[in-house]
């Protein structure tokens, strides 16, 4: 089966088993945050804004590979979805949620010519209020908060970047590279408590995504590779990269797993080699060890494992993946 293939099948897993309207209205579209649904799942109750905007994010990536009219129709309807179930709202009171979604927006309308300004004008300007001074600068995890950290500064410069807000981009790598970056391994540390000084060393690989992502908006060819060796030295074993469990974990590495496609086809010499092998083998133990059940490939949390999960935020991870694999 091909790379291509293996992306299709992920993508028609997902919206088989988690595609659903919202609360039973036409033209409405989400995925269920878990299969099979209980009840909560199935009126969206449970509500989860971050794994959304990656099924979208997604969605852009299947229509890259195989454009059609149906699923530039479902961005569109995905989309319009989101702001629903957020009760009539862009913008929640995470930044690092809100840069998911603009990320996705953005792209979606690159490629399928979505209306997204009003969208993006409200998250960006989210964005940019929650920048302050305090430890150097950056932008804070949520509001009324006291955590500075990878997962919202990341993000965040990669949205910046890609709008032509390159000076505040750089702002916010020169933070993350200044504060959270281990100078003894090159890894990103998850953050920075402002009222207390304390780093909270936690190695995820979504921070080390989110920074490689920002690298490579911004040509800092030296900090991308950098990154590029630390993940390949501590967050994969036998070349695949490592999981981080269910519910929020379940997105991490293929978070990862995106921006080191992106690398791959970016950076020069055995950067570049390395970080293509890091996808490809991981894609391969994905798609080796998934399980075929009613709707498709059900893949498991590890990539090197085999057991059946139900949160779709896994699923999602897996083909976030598998669609990276597809690019290289």
């Amino acid at each position: 089966m091909t790379a291509a293939e293996r992306a299709r099948d992920a993508e028609n897993a997902v919206r088989t088993r988690h595609f659903r309207r919202v609360w039973g209205l036409p033209s409405t579209v989400l995925a269920r945050s878990g299969w099979p649904a209980d009840v909560g799942q199935r009126l969206h109750w449970h509500w989860n804004y971050w794994w959304q905007a990656h099924v979208l994010d997604c969605l852009v990536d299947a229509q890259l590979r195989e454009p059609s009219p149906e699923r530039a129709g479902l961005i569109e309807r995905y989309a319009r979805s989101i702001r629903l179930r957020n009760f009539g709202k862009w913008t929640n009171e995470y930044y690092d949620d809100m840069a998911w979604l603009g990320i996705a927006l953005e792209r979606a309308s690159r490629v399928t010519g979505l209306a997204a300004k009003p969208a993006l004008d409200a998250i960006l300007a989210e964005l940019r209020s929650g920048w302050t001074e305090d430890a150097g600068g950056g932008i804070w995890w949520r509001k009324n908060d006291q955590f500075k950290n990878a997962p919202a500064n990341g993000p965040a410069a990669i949205l910046h970047a890609r709008v032509g807000d390159l000076p505040r981009a750089r702002e916010l790598f020169e933070w993350m590279d200044s504060r959270l970056v281990d100078p003894e391994t090159g890894l990103v540390w998850d953050g920075l408590r402002v009222d207390t000084g304390e780093l909270v060393k936690h190695i995820y690989t979504y921070c080390q995504g989110v920074f490689l992502g920002t690298c490579l908006e911004l040509s800092e060819v030296d900090a991308a590779a950098r990154t590029v060796d630390a993940v390949a030295a501590h967050c994969a074993s036998g070349g695949v990269l490592h999981a981080q469990g269910t519910g929020d974990g379940g997105l991490f590495a293929g978070i990862l797993a995106r921006y080191l496609a992106l690398a791959a086809l970016q950076l020069p010499g055995e950067a570049a080699v390395t970080a293509r092998r890091l996808v490809v083998d991981s894609a391969d133990a994905c798609a080796g060890s998934a399980v075929e059940v009613d709707g498709g490939p059900l893949f498991s949390p590890s990539w090197t494992g085999s057991a059946a999960v139900r949160d779709m935020s896994v699923q999602v991870g897996a083909w976030m993946l598998l669609e990276a694999a597809a690019t290289l």
